[in-house]
């Protein structure tokens, strides 16, 4: 009893309430029934009760004065009972035309001299003894010949009345409430069982025709939990089947019908979003593989005229030059928009056992010689770290990171490069971190620092005096998301991380 209490009290002192739309009507229905059948159940029982207490009423009318005025004039002969009686004295009462157990008393100044009771089965005898608590509440009795329910010690219940005698005295009958309270008693059985069973194949019906009636919001349930499972924001999305069915004329069939709607609304806007998306692809795909010839003839025409062995101005000559570097940085992003082009199509990359290690000292080496006034140090485990996967693509992505720390962060930075292995779910996936103690990414550029043009942040730039074409931390996202992992920024002033994450061999879901 006591567990109960204190879960009651730790929710609050309130029931737990069924979760479920389907178990809370079911649950109605069944209180409601519950509280119909007991409102018909007290009624009946308190109706038939004062009916049989009117009829006993109606007995005792019937029944007048003739026993308790035969025990003051006894008498002996035929149809006649006779037994000595106790305390209240001998008296001799008439039984003829009584009903068995039929109670007789008289009074004379509120003084009880005489008491009997018919024999019966429940009390064989003839007198009754009668206690204090008796004698008080029959000598309270009104003389008006009105029914009054009264508990005898030694007899039990009994309906009572009392009329004025011709001496003064005062008469009173009585006959046993016992047939009452036992007919009320077996109504009370008949109608909790009746009641019982109608109250449990309510609840099964009512939970079978609720479950029957809800079903297409079950289905728009389903369907809704499978559209929120699917990935909506990239690709193409097959949106799982309508759940049509049901009745548009009720509250359960507008709701599906209006759902099937939306659904039918989102997936033509995904269908449009996606189509936009390929041709957006295809052009920038077609449009860089286009670029690609005409930048690298600019670019030779410049060299070209740079090699003249003539005298030129040195005008001339510097725009060459510029000429050539720009056509060299343009043909490098063209070559990044084609790279991202091709995997956002989905272009599978090469699957070969590739040595991260070996990729990080060579990379870290090419940043030395690229930026010799940064510190450039490495953390590598004792055994070569190996992973599935394009050595070329994973080689660019060590070579954007660091020209990234090299490019935005001033000389003299300290640039850190961490490779380990760390337990995963699906086998130990590899964790490559890029570290410096540069000025930081302001916090509001951290979130789109992976977006495609994204310059880097003024800090950063102006310390090294330039910005990238804003491309090369896309390409890393795009290549490791390609691999089936994922990169993180987490960046304040004097420590910034680039943190890439592999996931275990074997486990590449691709793009």
């Amino acid at each position: 009893m006591r567990a109960p209490a204190r879960l009651r009290a730790r929710r609050g002192g309130r029931l737990p309430l069924p979760r479920t739309l389907r178990a809370r009507l079911t649950l109605g229905l069944v209180v409601l029934l519950a509280l119909s059948c007991a409102a018909v159940g007290v009624a009946a029982v308190v109706e038939l009760n004062g009916f049989l207490t009117g009829r006993l009423d109606q007995q005792l009318q019937q029944t007048g004065t003739g026993f308790p005025q035969s025990l003051e004039h006894g008498a002996a002969g035929s149809g006649r009972n006779t037994k000595p009686s106790d305390h209240d004295g001998d008296e001799h009462g008439d039984t003829r035309r009584q009903a068995a157990a039929t109670f007789g008393a008289r009074l004379v100044a509120g003084r009880i001299t005489n008491a009997a009771v018919v024999p019966s089965g429940a009390h064989p005898g003839f007198a009754v003894t009668l206690t204090a608590a008796d004698r008080a509440a029959l000598a309270a009795l009104p003389a008006d010949g009105a029914g009054h329910t009264v508990r005898l010690s030694e007899l039990g219940g009994y309906r009572l009345a009392a009329w004025p005698g011709r001496d003064g005295d005062v008469l009173v009958t009585g006959l046993p409430t016992e047939p009452v309270r036992a007919a009320v008693h077996r109504l009370e059985l008949v109608a909790g069982g009746v009641f019982g069973l109608a109250l449990a194949t309510a609840g099964v019906t009512g939970a079978l025709w609720v479950r029957w009636s809800l079903r297409p919001l079950s289905r728009v349930a389903t369907t809704a939990a499978r559209v929120s499972e699917l990935p909506l924001a990239s690709g193409e999305v097959a949106l799982p089947p309508r759940t049509g069915g049901a009745d548009p004329h009720g509250e359960v069939g507008r709701v599906a019908a209006a759902f099937d709607r939306m659904l039918h609304h989102v997936e033509d806007a995904l269908t449009k979003r996606h189509a936009s998306e390929e041709r957006l692809r295809s052009f920038a795909a077609d449009a860089s593989h286009e670029l690609r010839t005409p930048v690298a003839s600019v670019r030779g025409h410049a060299e070209l005229a740079l090699l003249h062995p003539g005298p030129v101005p040195p005008e001339v000559t510097r725009a060459l030059e510029r000429i050539a570097a720009e056509s060299a940085r343009m043909g490098e992003m063209v070559d990044e928009m084609l790279l991202l082009a091709r995997l956002d199509a989905g272009r599978p990359l090469e699957r070969r056992p590739v040595d991260l290690t070996r990729l990080v000292l060579d990379a870290v080496t090419d940043a030395r010689a690229a930026g010799p006034g940064h510190h450039w140090t490495m953390e590598l485990p004792e055994e070569p770290v190996t992973v599935t996967g394009d050595a070329h693509r994973l080689q660019q992505v060590l070579a954007n990171l660091l020209a990234n720390a090299r490019l935005h962060t001033p000389a003299g930075t300290e640039v850190t490069v961490s490779l380990a292995a760390l337990p995963d779910a699906g086998g130990a996936a590899t964790v490559l971190r890029v570290h410096d103690d540069g000025p930081g990414v302001p916090e509001e550029s951290q979130p789109g620092v992976f977006e495609r043009f994204a310059r880097a942040d003024r800090r950063r730039a102006d310390s090294s005096g330039g910005a990238g074409a804003g491309l090369g931390l896309a390409i890393v996202a795009a290549v490791v998301r390609a691999h089936g992992g994922s990169v993180t920024l987490a960046s304040r002033p004097g420590a910034t991380t680039f943190t890439v994450r592999l996931p275990p061999d074997g486990a590449h879901t691709g793009t």
